[in-house]
């Protein structure tokens, strides 16, 4: 098993910046793909940003391209980020962050086994 610990949401004006964390503990593995999806209200739980288990490979949906930035540390299996750089109030939403035990990367719900239990962001207009 694998768990997972997100942190760093709160609420922020249009715009503004934030940082999420996302902590892994457990039974992980070297190689591996982690990831952050969201979930506004009323909707399906969407892909944000994916990372393989060195840095080396990121991928992004078309929505955050350019604004937000994957990454993780030095010690692959145990933590990834996620930097939010001018926020809209269209990003508003539970941030989950989500860990796939091998390094095929992914981009929906059903690829990624292991799930955290959520932060909220809030982007006031």
């Amino acid at each position: 098993q694998v768990q997972l610990v997100e942190s760093g949401g709160g609420l922020v004006q249009a715009e503004g910046s934030l940082r999420l964390s996302c902590a892994a503990s457990g039974r992980t593995f070297i190689s591996n793909t982690m990831a952050w999806f969201r979930q506004a209200p009323g909707k399906d739980r969407e892909f944000v940003a994916n990372i393989n288990w060195n840095g080396a490979n990121t991928y992004y949906s078309d929505s955050v391209k350019g604004r937000f930035t994957i990454s993780r540390d030095s010690n692959a299996e145990k933590s990834v980020y996620l930097q939010m750089n001018s926020l809209k109030p269209e990003d508003t939403a539970v941030y989950y962050c989500a860990y796939r035990p091998s390094p095929a990367g992914g981009t929906t719900v059903n690829e990624y086994a292991y799930w955290g239990q959520g932060t909220q962001v809030t982007v006031s207009s």
